[in-house]
């Protein structure tokens, strides 16, 4: 382009507005480093209960359980840290959008220098295939044409000059766009934060990350337990005072019933449940940047879907064709070579726009080698796209004989070039409305005559109309079953598009949204807040969406009760991304703004990867609500065992040393065979959990606690009748340990469910049936080996009376299965 006469800034001014306004860049996200991962690992509730059971263990001197929790405690740190770090390299390895090169003129010369070194009132040359620096408003034009996808999510280059009218938005340029066409000189008006792209990255501060409902629950459930465990020790230590005169043992008697009361399975289960989660995410290719998350992307009731690069490719292609006779061709354009040939000839040889690379790209599938179709021509004039005529022609040909003229553009410009008469006008103008309401974007080519000459205008051409391209961004393979599944998990699917709505209806048809209702952005923001509730029953379409507009639909459904997931790969759509209670990114085509924002990456950019994800959510949730039914019912004859002995003044039956071994029971029980059991047959076709719905429902907690009480009575009568049927303490002891630990392992599989057993056999949770070998071995070698039944403070037991204890146990616990199946069937 000419730049005489253009002196732009010295290099003076340039050095000084930079100090003052500094560089060209957006502020650096809060790189998480190891002491903050750290802390926000530590920062967790469940972690503060789990060192404080620590403490009370240290205080009783039981180092042996004190030093196991220590283990468990490192080990969530160990694990938090590599799923953290794993977690910002993977974030770091995506950051695609590095500092442009750009080309400016200070002191009247040209000079190419880094895109954080542009400052306001700098001169910047655009050229074809150059990534814009900053915000600038044109100086001049030339068919210059602008990718802003990233910032609008609409795929179609946007078309720039140097009018100044309402709308700055086609007389300015935005950093980050990308220019597909043309040239142009532009004067930098924002850099930094005050760019298009920086004011969107400030509006998310704004934006206060909410809890997911699982912290909420969990939260909920620590400070109940932590009050009954607090005051049922307080009444103990009392009520020994009282009876025995000795405070001291009293609160140590207090401490221990707390202790069995407090569940410090609880961090561990969550912590490893949700890392787990996230790392058999990571394996399909779904960065969890949050694992708590997961489980509510499993509880998701709505599903908002930015259409652009999320439901469609984000690029250009040929769907199709209808030829000069008004013959409609799709999928196979070989009978229509001629026109794909004349649409690659009215195109640049190697192009940036999305337009362009549909039509190069039909050429490939038709002619296989495109110098088919070029030979050995080279472009010798073109005509650019102009206000006269919305059209381009270029004229081919070798040395100085032009051979070929293709022209391409507009239907009605192409028309009026063809000199077509008024009947043929209005044949073709229907073939443009069909395909129009089909969702595409039509564009029609023509051929002209071979003359030695070039003449000026492109009207002294002979052109001949060749046919109609209809062009969309194509939407992907997988998106039309995902979103079926969608549908059958009970979940909404809801198309947020910029598009005009019978281009959003077309494509809504088509993945499977059927005939919903459709309203645009700007209708839905005048609505009152009652009315808005109304519509977002009925319509599952918005469209001519801005990024406010998103923000405004997002926060809308959540205000209505629905748990909401928002996904999106644009700079735009970055607020309601953070705003959702699951923000999904693309991770290949997203933007930086956008991952920062969200707390889901599909790191293939694959739709139904989000189903994947849902599937996973709901097992972690069956899964874990099965853990925490254990831990609260399995804790009932705990401390009913270290209760009910010191208040009716019997001979102690738990010590520290079975405490430590029941933990190796529940420990791995909930870790590790829950979080391996395999989600349900129906897992995707029920609906969502409701958002007040919590993990510890009423239903669930009083079952649990009524499948304990029944293990309670049968090991405290066993033991009572045991010693008043002469048996010794050691020997009762025994055998109420066995029948507590049968009933334990055997309360796993009720818990599990009908299935359990057959994963056993089969082989689809060997943790399972390894747990219950080694406990099995345990058992038996702690009755046989003198030392360990010492140890344990055991006597020795026949056959008989152990296969009775096996028997009491597996019977206190089939005795709850009535139990599950009531809650179960009650909700």
């Amino acid at each position: 382009m000419n730049t005489s006469g253009i002196e732009g800034l010295s290099n003076r001014e340039a050095t000084s507005r930079q100090k003052k306004f500094g560089f060209n860049e957006l502020p650096n996200r809060d790189k998480k480093n190891f002491f903050k991962i750290i802390i926000g690992i530590l920062a967790e509730p469940m972690i503060f209960l789990l060192i404080a059971t620590v403490g009370i263990y240290f205080i009783l001197g039981d180092r042996n359980e004190a030093c196991m929790l220590l283990l468990s405690f490192f080990g969530i740190i160990g694990i938090g840290l590599y799923q953290e770090s794993k977690t910002e390299k993977s974030l770091e390895a995506l950051r695609n959008l590095s500092s442009p090169i750009s080309v400016v003129i200070r002191g009247g010369k040209r000079m190419t220098i880094p895109g954080r070194e542009v400052v306001v009132g700098d001169i910047m040359i655009l050229s074809e295939g150059s990534r814009v620096p900053a915000d600038a408003k044109l100086i001049s034009a030339e068919n210059l044409k602008i990718d802003e996808s990233l910032l609008t999510g609409e795929s179609i280059s946007v078309e720039k000059h140097t009018r100044d009218i309402k709308d700055y938005r086609t007389n300015s340029v935005f950093s980050g766009t990308l220019v597909v066409d043309g040239h142009g000189i532009a004067e930098v008006i924002g850099i930094g934060i005050d760019t298009e792209i920086g004011k969107i990255g400030k509006s998310l501060k704004s934006i206060k990350a909410e809890k997911t409902l699982l912290q909420k629950d969990v939260n909920r459930a620590v400070k109940l337990v932590a009050t009954l465990a607090i005051g049922s020790s307080v009444l103990l230590a009392l009520i020994y005072w009282v009876q025995r005169g000795d405070l001291i043992q009293g609160m140590l008697a207090g401490l221990t019933l707390a202790i069995a009361i407090l569940p410090e399975e609880f961090p561990v289960v969550l912590t490893i449940f949700l890392t787990l989660g996230a790392w058999r995410l990571a394996k399909n290719n779904v960065l969890a940047r949050r694992s708590r998350t997961i489980e509510t992307l499993g509880s998701a009731t709505v599903l908002c879907v930015d259409k652009t690069g999320t439901l469609t490719e984000n690029r250009m292609k040929i769907m199709k064709i209808v030829d000069a006779e008004d013959n409609l061709h799709e999928d196979n354009f070989d009978y229509v070579s001629e026109v794909v040939e004349y649409g690659v000839l009215a195109s640049q040889r190697n192009p940036y726009d999305p337009m362009e690379e549909a039509f190069i790209a039909a050429g490939k599938e038709v002619f296989k080698d495109l110098d088919d179709i070029y030979g050995k021509q080279n472009i010798i004039k073109e005509f650019p796209l102009c206000e006269d005529s919305l059209s381009v022609v270029y004229v081919w040909g070798n040395d100085k004989k032009s051979n070929v003229v293709a022209a391409k553009g507009a239907p009605e410009a192409i028309f009026k070039l063809c000199k077509l008469d008024d009947v043929k006008i209005q044949a073709y103008k229907l073939e443009v409305i069909k395909l129009a309401k089909l969702g595409l974007r039509v564009i029609a080519v023509a051929k002209g005559g071979v003359r030695q000459d070039i003449p000026k205008d492109r009207n002294d051409y002979d052109f001949e109309f060749l046919g109609l391209f209809g062009l969309a961004d194509p939407i992907r393979k997988e998106v039309p079953a995902a979103v079926a599944l969608c549908k059958e998990a009970g979940i909404r699917v809801i198309m947020i598009t910029g598009d005009y709505p019978e281009t959003a209806i077309s494509i809504a048809s088509k993945i499977g949204l059927g005939q919903q209702g459709i309203i645009t952005g700007a209708e839905f923001d005048k609505l009152s807040a009652s009315d808005k509730k109304d519509v977002l029953k009925s319509v599952s379409v918005f469209s001519r969406v801005s990024p406010a507009n998103k923000l405004t639909i997002v926060n809308a459904f959540k205000k209505s009760g629905e748990v909401v997931a928002m996904t999106g790969d644009g700079v735009n759509d970055a607020p309601a991304l953070k705003s959702a209670h699951v923000g999904i990114a693309m991770g290949k085509k997203g933007t930086d703004v956008a991952r920062e924002a969200a707390s889901i990456v599909l790191l293939d950019d694959d739709f139904a990867s989000i189903v994947k994800g849902v599937r996973l959510g709901r097992r972690v949730y069956d899964n874990l609500r099965k853990a925490m039914s254990y831990i609260i019912s399995v804790h009932i004859p705990i401390a009913a065992l270290s209760l009910l002995p010191v208040l009716f003044k019997w001979p102690l039956v738990l010590t520290p040393i079975h405490i430590v071994f029941l933990e190796f029971i529940i420990d791995p029980s909930c870790t590790i065979i829950f979080e391996n059991e395999k989600e349900s047959k129906d897992i995707m076709k029920r609906s969502p959990r409701k958002l007040n719905m919590s993990i510890f429902n009423r239903r669930m907690v009083l079952g649990n606690i009524a499948q304990g009480m029944l293990i309670a009575i049968a090991v405290v009568a066993s033991f009572k009748l045991m010693l008043n049927m002469g048996y010794s303490e050691d020997e009762a002891r025994g055998i109420t340990f066995l029948i507590l630990i049968v009933a334990n392992i055997l309360l796993v599989l009720v818990i599990s469910g009908k299935q359990a057993l057959a994963n056993i056999f089969h082989h689809e949770n060997m943790a399972m049936l390894t747990i219950l070998t080694i406990t099995s071995i345990s058992l038996i070698l702690i009755f046989n080996v003198p030392f360990l039944r010492d140890l344990f403070s055991f006597a020795p037991i026949s056959a008989v009376e152990a296969l009775v204890g096996v028997c009491i146990g597996a019977l206190s616990t089939l005795s709850t299965i009535p139990i599950k199946l009531l809650v179960k069937r009650i909700g």
